[in-house]
């Protein structure tokens, strides 16, 4: 499945003013007005940052101040005192004041230096992996890097102000670095003018990552009925995903708290797995994670670089009686999104949704019992560090047999009904984290809800 490199870039279109005449005076009275409304009511574009992103620094403390790019860059920061040092990266800080903002005491007013009050958002620099945003509560001194100062926790409010901003932007495959977790993990992706295919010789659609997996899975417990006899279960299969960070943020609201917000996970998805022989008796549902998987995008809205924290885990989950054998083998594919909507009066709200579909290759159940094998990615989501939501895709098929099991030693057979169903479930938890966005604060995690569809794929009553 293609992944589509979309980016919403929502601006409105406003009406320019016929040009003055050369003798004719500023433009002054409503249409002025209208003028600098149409400005102001603007949406800030939505885009995948540039490798040089500028950082960008705001006062929020001066009347007008608005979020700037600027020339100063974050040479190193050290999580544990939150202490930076910010140096003039190639010249002055381009920063323009507002005419009518009355300069900070403690403001310094040479160029190309920071001062107390500064709001500071940078992408991932020396000592901060994940970007920075940041406070400076005192400038300490200058060093040979640039000027050292304290800071704290800011939120992204103090940058975006009143200004408005949604998009999606898709993550690049290749920006994922991946940890292989099981022997036999195959990762391959694709991107214009770069390829990367694993040993299995993959297609890749653009912009998509997929992994391969192979792994043996617990047989039979002894004392169960033939479990001397019985075939190591295995799974094997791939996972392709094509995820896509999604922002929004509604302007500035009542209580400093901004008029609406989003934050959230979504993307294109497809698996085919094979799960073959009989799973240990389990009542606990077996998880084996087998690659995990991380990648910093950093979003340009406006002047501001938002980095957004991906981590994604893809793992095998089984759970099983320790008694039915099954040769099942199925394909799914569809979309997915998973993430948290703030507004004023519901506060933070669950969004979750799931459109899968899935085709059986080959269906085979024997003996009486039953079993679920589950191939999902947990994916969590957050800003500058800190995780915002969680979620936990896992599409998955379930068989089972009822009837009198009878037979020899080394063959088993089910003289009732057999079925087996494909599903999906999409679960989450909203964390205490996105009060990065400066909504007022959690008093507890809010779970995302259970979403949970499951459909028929074969078995002895189907036509």
């Amino acid at each position: 499945m293609p992944a589509l490199a979309t980016t919403a870039l929502l601006l409105a279109a406003g009406c320019s003013s016929p040009p003055s005449r050369p003798d004719s005076g500023a433009t002054t009275g409503p249409r002025a007005e209208a003028a600098a409304a149409t400005a102001t009511e603007r949406p800030l574009a939505v885009a995948a940052a540039p490798e040089d992103t500028a950082t960008a620094t705001a006062r929020p403390g001066a009347t007008g101040a608005q979020a700037q790019r600027s020339k100063l860059s974050v040479s190193s920061y050290d999580s544990r005192t939150r202490r930076a040092v910010i140096s003039p990266d190639g010249g002055a800080d381009t920063r323009s004041p507002s005419p009518s903002a009355s300069p900070s005491p403690s403001a310094s007013q040479s160029p190309g230096h920071t001062a107390v009050g500064d709001v500071i958002a940078s992408a991932p620099a020396p000592g901060a992996p994940h970007g920075l945003l940041a406070e400076v509560t005192k400038v300490i001194g200058e060093t040979a890097e640039g000027t050292e100062v304290q800071t704290e926790p800011a939120r992204l409010n103090a940058l975006l102000g009143d200004d408005t901003a949604k998009g999606s932007v898709p993550v690049a495959p290749a920006a994922f670095a991946v940890d292989e977790l099981l022997p036999d993990v195959d990762v391959s992706w694709s991107k214009t003018g770069d390829v990367h295919v694993g040993p299995e010789g993959a297609t890749v659609p653009l912009g998509s990552l997929r992994l391969d997996v192979r792994a043996d899975l617990p047989t039979a417990q002894a004392g169960t009925a033939s479990a001397s006899t019985s075939t190591a279960a295995s799974v094997s299969g791939f996972v392709q995903i094509a995820p896509r960070v999604d922002f929004r943020y509604g302007g500035e609201g009542a209580a400093a708290a901004p008029a609406s917000a989003y934050l959230g996970v979504s993307g294109d998805w497809s698996s085919g797995w094979a799960l073959t022989g009989r799973a240990d008796a389990s009542a606990t549902p077996a998880r084996i994670p087998f690659a995990t998987l991380h990648a910093d995008p950093v979003l340009q809205v406006g002047p501001v670089p938002v980095v957004v924290n991906l981590d994604l885990t893809c793992y095998l989950q089984v759970s099983g009686d320790g008694r039915i054998t099954v040769d099942v083998e199925q394909q799914v594919k569809g979309d997915f999104t998973a993430g948290g909507t703030f507004g004023p009066a519901q506060g933070w709200t669950p969004v979750s949704s799931s459109d899968m579909t899935s085709t059986p290759v080959r269906t085979s159940v024997t003996t009486a019992g039953s079993v679920k094998a589950a191939l999902g990615a947990e994916a969590s989501v957050g800003l500058y560090g800190t995780v915002g939501v969680v979620a936990d895709l896992a599409p998955y098929v379930r068989g089972e047999a009822t009837g009198t099991v009878t037979g020899t030693d080394d063959r088993f057979e089910a003289d009732g009904s057999w079925a087996v169903y494909g599903g999906v479930d999409l679960t989450g938890t909203l964390r205490l984290q996105l009060t990065i966005f400066g909504t007022p604060v959690f008093r507890r995690d809010i779970p995302l809800g259970a979403l949970h569809r499951e459909w028929p794929l074969a078995g002895s009553d189907t036509p």
